[in-house]
């Protein structure tokens, strides 16, 4: 068991985590980062996959938070247009719990209040036959951004990696106590148990943000946390088109409808008070029902549970603001600095959209413990994969389909969207579809299973069916147990 040493130790590999690790790895700072499942296991891949401004908050009055997720979605479009892309959303009027008068005033609103170059801005729109109920032809529209979610946690951890940071996945924190100008932190991998000194402890543990307390001795939590689980279905695709839907509901709250995967749709989410373990939050009969009446009050053909072929449930560590309604309890994060003795910075709250901010801000409230540190620098930085100049990631795909002409254009396409130019490395020295290895099903060959387990910390199936990739909707059931089984005598990397 011996000890190193770094300048952050960071416990949690969200969203939060992973962000920090970048920024503080960019200005030079030794980091190891600490997950004790996969990388985005949780809350990060549980979201709704959007990169938005949060239209709903402005009814809130939360005009910082939604400014500053508007100028946060122009820079993650321009750093990673491989996997955030442009996604249009209708309102329909008919049916809504807001006057047409205000949906018009708020969407202009939420047009100015950042500066906007790379979006077309709302307006009104009649719609065709898309499936709705008859009379729901009038409507308004403006555009956000989809995003694969749990792919950006894993772009950011690249990044973090390819700047010296450690990643340790399936690691987990036991204990950690300061000494007089450090901490030393109990670690347990796989591989036995190790100690770590580091100069600050950050605490980015998402949900388990306020239970990690019990393992950092003589610290007590100093904000209180509030725990709301939200829940999303997937169902066969409900309507032809590349937009979304934005459904209001009678009890002022709104449900997406989300184009998903090609073949499905992509319905949530939910808003309930969380008090069971972190970690095994599935959707409840009522969250369901809930969700299919938003289909059932806009859509002439409403799904039954018997077309719901996936759901997943997340829970967020929110600020807990006081307010009764968990969907109103704000998505802003705080950063709590405990500077008592070796520092201790802990991280709640907090939304996808906003995590480079948030990372920005939390090692700037951390530079004065490191003079030689460097300044911010990831607001006009690239994640890996982006660079792909002018080109859309259609344009790439296409490219890559005169490049490797003997190889399905589909799945070229699908690489595009997800690896961006890292699609080279994929498939370096390939030149037919038997260099790709044996196949898995919906698409995935050993040599993607091989990369992903090189350079991003794939582990298992589930990594890669769900959280890597979402080709866990396109297998059978006998082959994810053969990827399963192929994974498990692997000797992984460290």
């Amino acid at each position: 068991m011996t000890e190193s040493q770094v300048d952050l130790l960071i416990v949690g590999g969200g969203i939060n985590g992973v962000g920090i690790a970048r920024d503080a790895a960019g200005r030079g700072l030794s980091v190891l980062l600490v997950e004790k499942d996969d990388l985005a296991a949780h809350t990060s891949s549980a979201s709704t996959k959007l990169i938005h401004g949060g239209l709903r908050y402005l009814e809130q009055l939360d005009f910082k938070l939604v400014r500053e997720s508007l100028a946060e979605r122009e820079r993650l479009l321009r750093a990673a247009p491989h996997i955030v892309r442009p996604l249009q959303f209708v309102v329909p009027l008919k049916g809504s719990s807001r006057p047409a008068w205000m949906l018009r005033a708020g969407l202009y609103l939420y047009d100015h209040l950042a500066r906007r170059t790379m979006l077309p801005g709302g307006r009104a729109v009649r719609l065709e036959d898309v499936g709705l109920r008859p009379g729901m032809d009038r409507a308004l529209s403006y555009w956000d951004c989809r995003v694969q979610d749990s792919r950006l946690v894993v772009l950011n951890a690249m990044d973090a990696a390819e700047r010296a940071a450690t990643i340790m996945t399936r690691t987990e924190l036991l204990e950690a106590h300061r000494d007089a100008d450090a901490w030393i932190a109990r670690l347990r991998a796989s591989e036995g148990e190790r100690y770590v000194r580091a100069r600050v402890l950050v605490n980015a543990a998402g949900p388990w943000a306020g239970q990690l307390f019990d393992r950092i001795a003589g610290v007590e939590p100093r904000r209180r946390v509030r725990l709301v689980k939200g829940s999303h279905i997937v169902l066969p695709r409900l309507y032809a088109g590349d937009h979304a839907f934005l459904l209001q509901n009678p009890d002022g709250r709104a449900v997406f409808a989300i184009p998903f995967e090609e073949r499905f749709t992509l319905v949530g989410t939910t808003d309930v008070e969380w008090t069971g373990p972190p970690g095994a939050p599935t959707i409840a009969p009522d969250e369901t029902d809930y969700l299919l009446a938003s289909i059932a009050r806009y859509f002439s053909a409403p799904a039954t549970s018997g077309d719901v072929v996936w759901s997943y449930s997340g829970v967020r560590a929110l600020c807990d603001d006081g307010r009764s309604d968990p969907s109103k309890v704000t998505r802003d994060y705080a950063l709590d600095l405990d500077a008592s003795g070796a520092p201790l910075l802990s991280v709640i709250g907090g939304k996808i959209t906003t995590h480079r901010r948030l990372a920005e801000e939390a090692v700037d409230r951390m530079a004065p413990f490191f003079p030689s540190a460097g300044r911010s620098w990831t607001e006009e930085a690239l994640l890996p994969g982006g660079d792909i100049g002018e080109l859309d990631p259609d344009a790439y795909a296409r490219r890559l389909c005169e490049k490797h002409a003997s190889l399905p254009a589909e799945l070229l396409a699908r690489y595009a969207r997800t690896y961006g130019t890292r699609t080279e490395r994929l498939l370096e020295s390939v030149t037919s579809i038997g260099d790709l290895g044996e196949h898995f099903g919906g698409g995935l060959y050993a040599r993607e299973v091989d990369y992903l387990v090189s350079n991003e910390w794939a582990r298992s199936a589930e990594d890669i069916l769900f959280r890597r990739t979402k080709l866990g909707l396109h297998v059978s059931r006998q082959d994810a147990d053969r990827l399963e089984a192929a994974l498990r005598p692997a000797a992984f990397p460290t």
